[in-house]
């Protein structure tokens, strides 16, 4: 499913924790692992050192790349590194495209560049054309995934993250879930509000329905639907996880359906901040 899994790293450790999850993931699809550290070129890290012009962050970040390529090697993971100058997050989703995968931590705790910033990880997912596996470093990263939830409206960008959410759940033998939140912040008291709850329900349960039978025909046995409502659309997701011991979100950056306009960008931004578990953030291809 992966072939080949872009790894940016800042050595933190954050970055350190969500490696080994990496690895894991690698393992288990027979993947290659791009190991990348970006040189803020942003910030003035040049010095003098015995009469040598050296640019601080570029070394430790070769030195950054070079301890986990060893721990990859050590887990039988090929595995490759790289270096590179520039804005961070731009850096990264442009090298990205070369890539099935690209998994990052939210944030960095100390390193060296401090690349992760949560800021950081949100312009690569609004950048990146490839699907980012958001790794916080206290959520629990345990792998193989057992249940993996794909949060859907049924609008386009949704449906094009199902795919990967039922490739990784066959890839682990996990049990399926698909989610649709009904936002009850948008009705009102009258007659129209009614109605107007009733169509957005009836949306919600289709888009259920359609992710439901795409999973079945995907060779998942294990399949759940649900269709919850509330004031935040994030909050039900969140809720959702920890009530039925959710192991990945599956979500699409943005949503194109109008009206409830599930998954507009700040949705998938909020989850990725907040979820105590993966998040895998697929943008709609163009």
């Amino acid at each position: 499913m992966y072939e080949r899994i872009l790894f940016p790293t800042d050595g933190s450790e954050g970055a350190t924790a969500a490696l080994e999850h990496v690895l894991d993931l690698a393992a288990a699809t027979d993947a290659s692992v791009t190991v990348l550290n970006v040189a803020d070129t942003t910030r003035d890290s040049v010095t003098t050192v015995d009469g040598e012009v050296v640019d601080a962050l570029e070394t430790a970040g070769e030195r950054i790349v070079d301890e986990a390529a060893e721990r990859a090697r050590e887990r039988g993971v090929p595995v490759s590194t790289e270096t590179m100058q520039g804005a961070p997050a731009e850096t990264i989703a442009d090298y990205a495209a070369e890539f099935d995968l690209v998994a990052m931590p939210t944030h960095g705790r100390g390193g060296v560049s401090r690349l992760f910033l949560g800021s950081v990880t949100e312009r690569v997912i609004r950048r990146s054309e490839t699907p980012v596996l958001t790794l916080r470093p206290e959520a629990d990263l345990a792998y193989p995934y057992e249940r993996v939830l794909a949060a859907t409206d049924g609008s386009d960008t949704a449906e094009a993250a199902l795919d990967d959410a039922i490739g990784v759940a066959r890839l682990a033998g996990a049990t399926f879930h698909a989610l649709s939140v009904v936002d009850t912040a948008s009705l009102g008291v009258d007659t129209y509000s009614t109605a107007y709850a009733e169509e957005l329900e009836g949306r919600a349960e289709k888009a259920v329905e359609t992710a439901t039978e795409r999973a079945a025909e995907g060779g998942l046995d294990s399949v759940v639907g649900a269709v919850e409502s509330g004031a935040s659309i994030h909050g039900a997701v969140l809720d959702y996880i920890e009530e039925n011991d959710i192991d990945l979100l599956v979500v699409g950056t943005h949503g194109r359906t109008g009206l409830d306009r599930f998954l507009i960008g700040s949705v998938a931004e909020k989850l990725v901040r907040a979820a105590p578990v993966p998040v895998l953030v697929v943008r709609e291809q163009e």
